[in-house]
């Protein structure tokens, strides 16, 4: 039986203590993206939900009372990319032209752990390439703050 195209959104609230510092996390999971026989535009539910988080707040700040405002809108987007094929599907690539204006993207390669490290580094810049020439805008990690030591600096280098 064919799947209707539906992309569910659903948020999960979690609050977040660290050294003082309190945070409320928003997660927003769209089960069901990408799994219709017909994908097409699927990732417009994703877009306009953006939109309106980011409407809803325009509103908030324009209004008289600025106390207590929610910050609802959509920060990053972590894009998780199939391990399986050769690099991004079509879907990756309009889901992300689609959204890259609209958000930070930070595409992640899915299941990695299932790769030998050769696989991963091969897919890996095969993803960067096809970013590359679609013109797709993705999150840049900052440099790292000159004072650290040189063993971090490898590190973050090599997270980038």
């Amino acid at each position: 039986e064919r799947i209707t195209q539906t992309v569910e959104i659903t948020k999960h609230v979690v609050d977040i203590e660290e050294k003082g510092v309190k945070l409320r996390l928003t997660i927003v999971d769209t089960p069901g993206f990408g799994d219709a026989v017909n994908n097409t535009e699927c990732w417009k539910p994703v877009a306009d939900y953006i939109d309106q988080q980011f409407e809803q707040y325009f509103r908030d700040e324009s209004g008289l009372n600025r106390k207590n405002i929610q910050d609802n809108r959509v920060h990053c987007c972590i894009y998780f990319i199939s391990p399986f094929g050769h690099g991004l599907r079509p879907l990756d690539v309009e889901f992300m032209r689609a959204l890259h204006q609209r958000v930070n993207i930070v595409p992640v390669l899915a299941k990695a752990d299932t790769l030998t490290p050769a696989e991963v580094e091969r897919m890996k810049n095969k993803i960067r390439e096809e970013i590359n020439q679609y013109s797709i805008r993705i999150y840049q990690f900052p440099e790292c703050d000159s004072d650290e030591d040189e063993e971090f600096k490898l590190q973050d280098q090599a997270m980038k």
